[in-house]
Formats: structure tokens, C-alpha cells, sequence
């Protein structure tokens, strides 16, 4: 179970987190309004084992303005090979790349803004602990660890999805102008020197004492996908991906994680901590600590909620139709469904009547009318065509691949949230799982791969493999070393990490994000380009920088 004072620490998050925003005006904000008492009263508050205690639990929170949102989900699974968009919300031009894709991007500059205060209150406690009284030495340098973690998440993120940045490694305490662009090479260098300084001082179990907290398997987890990240970049090394390798490797022996038995179990509601989760995001049912909450639960789902005999409610979810799965996710990533279990559980493919009554068909005109109680099949969705005839037998509507649109989809089933307060309720209160051993087992097979040791690359995609087969069918599931291609490998990631904010960085990373959507993500690929393998600096960081594009230039293109 949760560690209550922990998880309750949001509360705290969220003061403490406005306490550090005010130290971290110089990157972060246009203006410091009304900021300045608030930064006296914090600088001195820092200064105690309180204010460092909550300094940390405000940087963490700052990893809630990536995962589990729009902006996230924009950044991460929109434009790729394996989604495309849905019917409505107004960033479909990030599936699309058209010129509407600048540098007033809304997702670009909150995400900028908040990683760079959650980097200032994590430079913060660094600078800080080892001077504070009154903390035992093992916590100063848990925090002092924890912070480190936390930094080198943020910038990870950022050198992927921006390039050079602002590295910044001391605490900024009055606001300042004068930026500059870091080489990816020195950001990367911080980045691993952060983690691997970080790693001894966590705690070296499964999970914190306090959940949620990082932990040395979380952070070898982290540096291992810098080294294979680092490896096909612009500042690779020739050891990268074997010294990924004994990281992947220790998370899976050393901690006590396993895959579950049962792939729908991972992402089950009510399920959020189990032995497959290395680290989460905590969110909260409490709406005065929950922030903005997790909100991926409706940004994957069709219009179900205007069909025959349905309505909205909490199980199903709040459909906003933002991502809709691509032709090439449904019949080819997710081509075996005889032997392979994770097309249908991850996949949602009925939905049972919750408005009782007759109606008219809409989509499925095979019938004219159908009537339901409640309870009944109202819509199912097989994956496949079905004759008209075939159709015809059914009491229900059945949504067939020929009437899929951007309305009408397969949903994703791993982030619904039915204990929300209510139907329009659009902050979820689920814990968001950032890292997981299938993805460590994954990761390993690429370092493998990349290292030509083909064979143990089959067996660590294998473990995966016969975890999600259905019962009786593993042997079915794996696959030889004649069959551990690249382009196996890139769709199995697809297949196991689907809608976990993954896919964008994966096609990056490996190369292939500009040939990968012209081939695959029709609304995309008329006008992708080869400079969008980078996202735009938000135009308001270069206008608040001294000498402005010419100190802070904009990424090619935008």
C-alpha cells in the first residue's frame, strides 16, 4: 500500500512548488510579479531539512506536466507511425506538421516553463543540503540523489525533443537574461554524470520506504536508455549500448520486479502498484493536491457516448477522440491475434448497453433498428470485416474496420479511470507508470541487438513475448534469432508500450520518425520534415533572452 504521508505530500508539493517558482524565474517565467517577498521567505525556508524536504517533493511534481497530459501525449504518442488524430482538440497540427506547428506552441512552452522551475528547485537542494542542519547524512544524500535524478529526467528530455538548451547546474536565485544553448554532448555528460552520482545514494530496493520517490532501480533504468539514447546521436560513443547492458541487467535480477502473468493486469484499474512497476507518477483522488490530475484516460477513446443505447459514464470514460490508432498499428503491429494477447486487452471491443431502449442503427445499416436492455452487447468491435449478412444476426451494432473514422476507433483500454467523482470529471486521480520491467526487458534486447549478441537480444524479447500470449499459446509467441530484426524490434516496442508516451522519442532516436510517418500516418505525412525530428524553443525564451534569436537561436524551420 501507499505510503499515505508521501503520496499526501502533494498538498505540500503544491506550496513548496510555488516557493521554488520564485527561484527559478531567470529560465522560467517573463516576469517575476509579485514573486519577491515569496523568494525571501523561501530562500530562507530552503535553508532548513523541512525546506529542503519540500523542495524535492516540488520538483517531483513538476514530472506531472509531462506524463499523463495533452502536452505530454502531443510530444510523445501524436505524429507517429502508430497514432494519428481523432475528430477533435485543437493541436492536430502536431499530427499534421503543418506551419500552425511554431514557436507559440502551447504544449512546447508549459513543458519548457515547468521542467526548467523543476530543475531550478532541483539545483536548489543540491547547492543547499550539504550546508543544512539538522538532517541526518543518509537523508541529505537521498535528496541530494532524488535531485539529481530528477534534473537529469528533465533534461533528457529536453536535448531529445529540443537539441542544445540552457544547461543550467546551480541554483538561479535573481532573475537574468543571459542564456545560451549548451552542446548536446555536455548536456548528455551532465545528464549521465547526475545519474551515476545519484545511483549509490537511492534507495536500493523495489520501492521507497515513501512511494514514489526515485530508487536506484529507477535510475539505472534512466541512465540505461541515455546510453542507448546517447548511442545514435550526435555525441554517441562506441560503448554506449554495451554499457547500457549491466544497468538493464541489474534492474531485472537485483530488486525483485517480474512481469506479471497477465499483460492486462499491468495497466488493471485499482493495480497501479505492482512487482512490474519500477516507478510512477503519483496523482490523487484529493482535488486540492491532484493538480491538473492524470488525464490520459480520455484522450484515446471514440465517440462511444452518442451511439445507440449508450451514453457517457465513468467506466467507459470521457472520450475526447484526440489519438486514434493508425491503419498500421491495427493490421500490422497488431497483426497476430491468434497467439498474441495484447490486441484485445489493449484494445476496447465492446461496450454494453447503458441506455436501455430502441433505436436506430447508425453506423452498422446492416439492421435498421436495435433494441437493448440494459446490459446488452450495444457495440462490438471485432477488428475485423463481417459480412452484411453476418452483421445482420447480430442484436447489436458491430463497428467494422471499413467504418472506422475519426470518430469511430478501437480505444485504448490502459488508462481509464473509472474512479472518477463523476462523467465530466477531466482530472484523473490514477498514479501514471513511467517506467516498467517489460520496457528494462525491451531496452536490453536493443543494447544486445546493437552489440551483435543476437542471441541473448532473442531471449530478453522472448521473456516479453511469453508473458503476453495468450494461455497455452507461449511457445507460439517466440520468435528465433533468424527473426530478431530492427524492425521487429521497433514493433514490438509498439506493441507492448503503446499509449505510454514512448513512440515519438523511440522513432527519433532510432532515426526513422520522418520515413516512419510518411509511410504509415497519412494526415502526417504530406508535410513533415526533416527539422521536425526537433520541437520549436518557445518563442517567449528566446524574446526574454539578452540579444534574443542571435544569443538563443530557434531550431531550424520553425
Amino acid at each position: 500500500m501507499k505510503n499515505i504521508s508521501f503520496h499526501n505530500q502533494f498538498k505540500t508539493w503544491l506550496k513548496s512548488g510555488l516557493m521554488v517558482m520564485g527561484l527559478s524565474m531567470a529560465v522560467s517565467c517573463q516576469d517575476m510579479l509579485e514573486e519577491d517577498v515569496i523568494s525571501q521567505i523561501g530562500s530562507e525556508y530552503m535553508n532548513t531539512p523541512k525546506g529542503i524536504d519540500d523542495a524535492v517533493s516540488a520538483a517531483y511534481s513538476t514530472m506531472r506536466s509531462w506524463y499523463g497530459t495533452e502536452r505530454g501525449n502531443n510530444l510523445s504518442e501524436f505524429g507517429t507511425d502508430i497514432y494519428t488524430n481523432g475528430a477533435d482538440g485543437s493541436f492536430k497540427f502536431m499530427n499534421t506538421y503543418t506551419n500552425q506547428f511554431d514557436s507559440q506552441n502551447s504544449s512546447v512552452r508549459e513543458l519548457w516553463d515547468e521542467f526548467y522551475r523543476g530543475i531550478n528547485a532541483c539545483n536548489a537542494v543540491i547547492d543547499r543540503a550539504p550546508n543544512v542542519d539538522g538532517i541526518t547524512d543518509a537523508v541529505r544524500k537521498q535528496r541530494i540523489a532524488e535531485a539529481k535524478f530528477i534534473r537529469a529526467h528533465h533534461y533528457f528530455l529536453m536535448v531529445q525533443l529540443f537539441g542544445p538548451v540552457e544547461l543550467r547546474l546551480t541554483e538561479t536565485v535573481v532573475p537574468t537574461n543571459e542564456v545560451s544553448r549548451t552542446p548536446e554532448s555536455e548536456i548528455y555528460a551532465s545528464i549521465i554524470k547526475d545519474l551515476t552520482e545519484a545511483i549509490p545514494d537511492l534507495e536500493a530496493k523495489k520501492a521507497s520506504s515513501q512511494y514514489g520517490r526515485a530508487t536506484k532501480p529507477a535510475a539505472e533504468h534512466l541512465l540505461a536508455r541515455v546510453y542507448i539514447t546517447k548511442g545514435t546521436s550526435s555525441s554517441k560513443a562506441s560503448d554506449d549500448f554495451a554499457k547500457a547492458e549491466p544497468l538493464l541487467k541489474s534492474v531485472i535480477a537485483n530488486y525483485g520486479f517480474r512481469l506479471l502473468p497477465d499483460f492486462a493486469s499491468v495497466h488493471a484499474f485499482g493495480n497501479e502498484i505492482n512487482d512490474e512497476v519500477i516507478w510512477s507518477i503519483q496523482y490523487t483522488r484529493d482535488p486540492l493536491t491532484n493538480g491538473g490530475g492524470n488525464n490520459a484516460h480520455v484522450f484515446f477513446l471514440m465517440e462511444y457516448d452518442t451511439q445507440s443505447g449508450m451514453r457517457r459514464d465513468t467506466q467507459n470514460g470521457r472520450p475526447f477522440k484526440r489519438y486514434r490508432p493508425t491503419v498500421y498499428t491495427l493490421d500490422k503491429v497488431f497483426s497476430n491475434r491468434e497467439n498474441d494477447s495484447r490486441y484485445k486487452k489493449t484494445f476496447i471491443d465492446v461496450y454494453f448497453s447503458n441506455r436501455p431502449g430502441t433505436y436506430n442503427t447508425s453506423f452498422d445499416t446492416s439492421k435498421p433498428s436495435v433494441t437493448f436492455a440494459a446490459g446488452d452487447t450495444a457495440i462490438f468491435i471485432p477488428g475485423f470485416e463481417m459480412s452484411t449478412a453476418d452483421r445482420a444476426k447480430k442484436k447489436y451494432q458491430v463497428l467494422v474496420p471499413s467504418r472506422y473514422d475519426e470518430k469511430l476507433f478501437p480505444g485504448l483500454k490502459k488508462h481509464l479511470d473509472p474512479g472518477r467523482a463523476d462523467l465530466t470529471q477531466f482530472e484523473g486521480g490514477r498514479d501514471y507508470i513511467a517506467f516498467r520491467l517489460a520496457d528494462t526487458y525491451l531496452l536490453l534486447a536493443e543494447s544486445l541487438f546493437r552489440q551483435g549478441k543476437i542471441a541473448e537480444a532473442t531471449t530478453a524479447i522472448n521473456a516479453v513475448r511469453r508473458r503476453a500470449a495468450f494461455p497455452g499459446k507461449e511457445n507460439a509467441m517466440e520468435i528465433t534469432q533468424a527473426q530478431m530484426t530492427f524492425e521487429f524490434l521497433t514493433e514490438e516496442r509498439a506493441r507492448e508500450l503503446i499509449g505510454e508516451q514512448t513512440r515519438w522519442l523511440d522513432l527519433k532516436r532510432w532515426g526513422i520518425l520522418i520515413e516512419r510517418v510518411k509511410l504509415y500516418n497519412p494526415q502526417g505525412a504530406p508535410n513533415i520534415k526533416d527539422f521536425h525530428v526537433l520541437r520549436p524553443i518557445p518563442q517567449n525564451q528566446i524574446d526574454r533572452a539578452k540579444g534574443g534569436a542571435s544569443a538563443f537561436p530557434q531550431n531550424t524551420g520553425y
